[in-house]
């Protein structure tokens, strides 16, 4: 429903709202034919037609209200003035059977194996580049690259230690992956926030449906990280360090220190003397053991990476590569989530698993090749046009909704620095319904494209937060489901068993 929306809807059938909802070429997860829900939606459909739409719209509000309560927002740097915003979310949750999460699962746990194989290679003995599997200079042009790291190693072996896997279903209800996310993912704390709210809202599905918790997330990652401390510290000291409170993401950074009982911390709260990280304390200087960094490597140690920083903490290499500190994630990442590099993970999964991907990828057009940048020039629009190393929906041209110009720039861009550029076919992303204001001034329920991110931690184990983000494109048509380009969320929910 729209977030501006001043309606007093009467009482009246839920059914009625549905009267218009359609069914497309898109994969529905909540209707396999008109009026007919999903096995596992099932409940959830029936509680909706116990409903008026007043008390529908109470709920909605309900929730809206918890979310303004507890701060949840996110800032558009886009935006000339900065503005600090509410993230919408819609009441009606993704639901996701217990036999679908598993084979997520377990394509998803192959996936942060075979690539934290290859951040531990490309920093090694770079195998895969030696015997050709990828190309030397796709891996050394990367903008993530950090050859300063080449013949290092991150403590236990682990790059990864929290990944976002950005997933998307196709026309017929198969899941590919769309994006790694290996370096700062955001939105779990969304995650973990909608549940406590939705628990609020609609209590006795919660009661009536085997819906597995999520509330585990925090625990673990802080289990994960004090598990990367030097072996000489009994009790690790672990802070979470924030860009500060202008970052679209501090929300986040706060809550999870605050689940976590951990100091949220800025650079200037930091120290380096003798390769060891210290906090600033009104007691004296504290020892640092991990720290979970929110900050890009650029930022990160003036002494290393960008001079002008202001952001990180000078000497924090040094520390690291002392062994005194953990940096989680770890430094170097970026080349992992490159979207060029990204078109070679199904041979990755071959070469260091010897197995065959259980997720696929999206076809990709690498701008760098000569055939596929030929195919892209002469496509854009039909095409999703990416940069590489960008994330938000921000430095990407969707074709089919691109103007003629907008077509020319990338096309300029394109011949300028084919690396920079991978390009994709729109994926028909599957639906679910969204309660919206319809055009006669009242409400209905209207399909609108999702997409998911599940959180992978990877420490003495890999393990995955129940379902993840679901991200919702709430404009009409609209396949951006950044909350960045006005995309908001859905509760998640998996199930016990089969259902």
């Amino acid at each position: 429903m729209s977030q501006n929306s001043n309606l007093e809807p009467q009482p009246s059938d839920i059914q009625n709202l549905f009267k218009r909802y359609l069914l497309t070429e898109h994969f529905d997860e909540m209707f396999e034919a008109a009026g007919r829900p999903r096995p596992h939606y099932r409940h959830l459909y029936d509680q909706l037609q116990s409903l008026s739409v007043s008390e529908l719209v109470q709920y909605h509000e309900q929730a809206a209200k918890a979310f303004l309560d507890e701060g949840m927002t996110f800032t558009v740097y886009g935006d000339a003035q900065q503005t600090e915003r509410i993230f919408p979310f819609d009441l009606l949750p993704r639901i996701i059977p217990g036999s679908e999460w598993r084979r997520l699962e377990q394509g998803l746990r192959q996936r942060i194996q075979a690539l934290n194989a290859f951040l531990l290679d490309v920093y090694g003995e770079q195998r895969i580049v030696r015997e050709g599997i990828i190309p030397r200079e796709l891996v050394e042009g990367a903008s993530g690259f950090q050859r300063e790291l080449i013949g290092s190693k991150p403590p236990r072996d682990i790059y990864i230690h929290i990944a976002g896997i950005d997933l998307v279903r196709d026309a017929n209800g198969d899941y590919l992956v769309l994006e790694d996310n290996l370096r700062n993912p955001s939105g779990v704390s969304y995650v973990l926030q909608s549940r406590v709210i939705m628990k609020r809202v609609f209590p006795s599905l919660f009661a009536k449906m085997r819906i597995r918790p999520v509330d585990h997330y925090s625990s673990q990652l802080l289990e994960n990280l004090r598990y990367l401390a030097p072996d000489n510290r009994e009790n690790p000291t672990v802070v979470l360090l924030t860009p500060g409170v202008y970052n679209s993401a501090y929300f986040e950074h706060s809550f999870l220190a605050r689940q976590m009982g951990i100091e949220l911390v800025e650079g200037r709260d930091l120290v380096v003397e003798s390769d060891r990280v210290y906090m600033k304390t009104t007691q004296g200087l504290q020892q640092v053991d991990v720290i979970y960094r929110r900050i890009d490597d650029a930022f990160l140690d003036p002494e290393v990476f960008r001079h002008d920083s202001l952001l990180g903490v000078p000497g924090l290499m040094r520390a690291y590569h002392a062994g005194n500190v953990a940096l989680a994630n770890a430094v170097g990442n970026g080349i992992a989530d490159d979207k060029a590099v990204y078109a070679y993970v199904p041979q990755m999964i071959s070469f260091y698993l010897n197995e065959s991907p259980l997720l696929s990828n999206v076809p990709t057009y690498l701008c760098e090749v000569e055939a596929d940048r030929k195919y892209v020039l002469e496509h854009l629009p039909s095409l999703v046009v990416k940069a590489v190393s960008e994330s938000g929906g921000y430095g990407m041209l969707m074709g089919p909704a691109s103007t003629k110009a907008e077509q020319e720039d990338f096309r300029r861009r394109i011949r300028d620095n084919p690396r920079n550029y991978i390009a994709q076919p729109i994926v028909s992303l599957s639906k679910l319904p969204c309660l919206v204001d319809d055009r006669a001034g009242g409400l209905e329920f209207a399909g609108r494209h999702i997409d998911l991110r599940p959180f992978v931690l990877f420490g003495k184990d890999i393990t995955l937060s129940l379902g993840g983000l679901t991200r919702v494109a709430l404009r009409e048509g609209s396949l951006v489901v950044n909350s960045s380009q006005g995309g908001g969320s859905k509760g998640t929910w998996v199930l016990y068993g089969e259902d």
